[in-house]
């Protein structure tokens, strides 16, 4: 399936900075990094999943700009088969907002060089402390977000 290569190509790069670079160097710049790589991964997923619909006449078209494609997915996700019950989409879709604006958000570095490397980011008022752990659960759930994407690549 063509349409995955380059998702899947990112993924790649992904999982090395989760499995590999960040076990050995545990630094937030590795956090960042592979924030800024999964963030690549879901526009790019975005993208496919609105142009494939709008071939499939299921939407009208695909918006230009990163806020209407978010704003579109949602719209497509409420309507589509494939998304009911299926809420790792619209968290996935919640985690990208973030993920766009990470680098102008104000972060504090915790524990770098050490085993509970992490970085607290505030956003909409809260803390977040993406740590090993955060990582982890964001990284299932994109997992789970490539797989509805594979299927609704292939559906007709």
């Amino acid at each position: 399936m063509q349409d995955m290569e380059e998702i899947i190509q990112e993924k790649i790069s992904a999982d090395h900075l989760l499995y590999v670079s960040l076990k050995y160097t545990k630094t937030c710049d590795v956090v960042l990094n592979l924030i800024l790589r999964w963030r690549r991964m879901i526009e790019v997923s975005i993208d496919k999943i609105l142009k494939h619909a709008e071939k499939k006449k299921r939407i009208s078209s695909v918006p230009g700009n990163p806020v209407g494609k978010i704003e579109k997915m949602r719209e497509l996700c409420k309507k589509e088969k494939l998304c009911k019950g299926n809420k790792d989409v619209f968290e996935v879709i919640d985690m990208y907002e973030m993920f766009r604006k990470i680098e102008g958000l104000k972060k504090e570095r915790i524990g770098e060089f050490r085993k509970n490397v992490t970085l607290k980011v505030f956003y909409r008022g809260k803390e977040i402390n993406i740590n090993l752990d955060k990582l982890k659960e964001y990284a299932n759930n994109l997992e789970r977000f490539i797989n509805f994407t594979k299927q609704f690549l292939a559906s007709k």
